[in-house]
Parts: C-alpha cells; sequence; structure tokens
C-alpha cells in the first residue's frame, strides 16, 4: 500500500470521525487495508517462490541433459571398443566392459533426476495456481477497499455493502488460494 493511499485511509478516518454513523465503515476500509496488505504479502512470497522452483527445475534438467550427454559418449565408446582390433583382446574386453557398465549407470540417473525434474515443476504449477488466486484476490480486496472509501464521500451506505460484498470475494479467493494443493 503507498503512502498516498495511507494518507487517502487517514483523511477518510478523520472525515467519518465527525460522522459518528461512518464509523463502522471507517472500521471497514482499515480491516480492508490490511487485508490487501496480507494478501500482497502472501502472492509476493509465492510468486518468489514459484521462482526458485523453477530454477531447480532448470537446473535438474540440465543435470539430466548432462547425463544423457555421458551416457551416449559411453555407449558410443562401447560400441566403438566391440568393433576395436588389438593386440591386447584382455584390455579392450575390460576397457568396453567398463564404459557398458557407465551408460547403463548413467541411464539409471536420468531416470531419478528425471523424475525429480518433472516433481519440481508439478510444485512449480502449484505454486503459479496459488500466486494467481492471491494477485485476484489483491484486486478483489482491492476494489472493495475502492467502493468502501466512495461512501466515505458520497454518504450512501450501498456502496459500503457493495464494497463489503467485493471483500468477501477477495476473502474467498485469498482462502482457495491457502488451499491450493
Amino acid at each position: 500500500m503507498s503512502a498516498d493511499e495511507l494518507q487517502e485511509l487517514q483523511e477518510h478516518a478523520e472525515h467519518g470521525h465527525n460522522n459518528p454513523s461512518l464509523a463502522p465503515v471507517s472500521l471497514t476500509m482499515a480491516v480492508l487495508a490490511v487485508l490487501v496488505a496480507v494478501v500482497s504479502l502472501l502472492g509476493h512470497r509465492a510468486h518468489t517462490e514459484e521462482v526458485v522452483l523453477q530454477a531447480k527445475a532448470s537446473d535438474q534438467w540440465s543435470y539430466y541433459q548432462a547425463k544423457n550427454i555421458r551416457a551416449h559418449e559411453d555407449d558410443l565408446f562401447s560400441e566403438l571398443s566391440a568393433v576395436m582390433n588389438s593386440n591386447d583382446a584382455a584390455g579392450i574386453s575390460k576397457f568396453h566392459e567398463k564404459y557398458a557398465q557407465e551408460a547403463e549407470r548413467y541411464k539409471h540417473d536420468k531416470e531419478e533426476i528425471q523424475n525429480e525434474a518433472r516433481r519440481l515443476e508439478s510444485e512449480v504449477a502449484t505454486e503459479t495456481k496459488r500466486a494467481n488466486r492471491y494477485d485476484l484476490a489483491e484486486v478483489f480486496l482491492e476494489i472493495g477497499l475502492v467502493i468502501t472509501s466512495i461512501t466515505m464521500l458520497s454518504g450512501r451506505r450501498i456502496f459500503w455493502y457493495l464494497g463489503i460484498v467485493f471483500s468477501v470475494l477477495g476473502i474467498a479467493v485469498a482462502v482457495s488460494g491457502a488451499l491450493v494443493r
């Protein structure tokens, strides 16, 4: 919440002080301002977590690619050694066996790495949903706050009720964001 918004809230509170019938509206606005700040913070944290998880998933895919390259190289060495002519047949056989085993080990490692990368991508998708819901909740709460503040200017309670409706919608969306799994 910016300094201008806080100043505006203070002015509305002073206006409500002069007109006691607007005190509930001022209180509602104060509560909404706090809710906007909380949901905004939750949204920022969710977006940060989303970025961190995406970086981890990208790192995992890079690791997978490195293992894939190594497996391919070892397969190539193994196949090459199978067709090589040499006076040291035992040495070539040992060389062939070593690289065949390494290639198999890398293939097995790749599967685990790939599963981890996919798990991280799933977490990124979940965190994206959560962050988007918090952002939407923030929008509804901001709209509720603005509409409620119109009550202070117009003196018409219909704006207060309408602001409360938008705010309840914002709270519901925020709660649904917290429940995303």
